[in-house]
């Protein structure tokens, strides 16, 4: 199981925001800051366990977009490994956005990358079938995913 999230930190914004945008949805332990030239920088955090994505699951529910939630993810399922983008300025507000590219994000988005040989599973987790805007079921995360 392989977690990473990337964000850019764009020249004009404050990285203590970008910084914040990401937790507020996602449980990270350890950020890096890569310099990628021109006064670009790219946060990066890798994570290896399902518990840094509990944030995520619970705004779903909270916002009640797991059917959203479930086809961004699935649409962007490609082998063991799902990609998707999230505004990051509705981020920093703790606030779950899916965008299909950066373009839809002024600032750039959160870019969220999940590896796992249980991948269905973890969609399954996170954001079950609906009827009528209620889960079909509710299951546990996956274990050694």
């Amino acid at each position: 199981m392989y977690i990473r999230i990337e964000a850019e930190v764009r020249p004009t914004e404050d990285l203590d925001k970008v910084v914040r945008a990401i937790k507020n949805i996602i449980v990270v332990r350890d950020l890096k800051l890569e310099d990628v030239g021109r006064g670009r920088k790219i946060i990066i955090c890798e994570e290896n366990s399902l518990e840094s994505l509990r944030k995520f699951y619970e705004i779903l529910r909270r916002q009640r977009i797991l059917d959203t939630a479930r086809n961004a993810m699935l649409k962007n399922l490609k082998g063991n490994t799902i990609e998707f983008k999230l505004n990051k300025q509705a981020a920093f507000q703790g606030i779950v956005n899916f965008v299909e590219n950066d373009s839809e994000s002024p600032l750039g988005a959160i870019t969220i990358m999940i590896t796992s040989n249980k991948v269905n599973k973890i969609v399954d987790w996170l954001a079950p079938k609906t009827s009528h805007g209620r889960p079909l079921w509710e299951i546990e995360p996956p274990k050694d995913a």
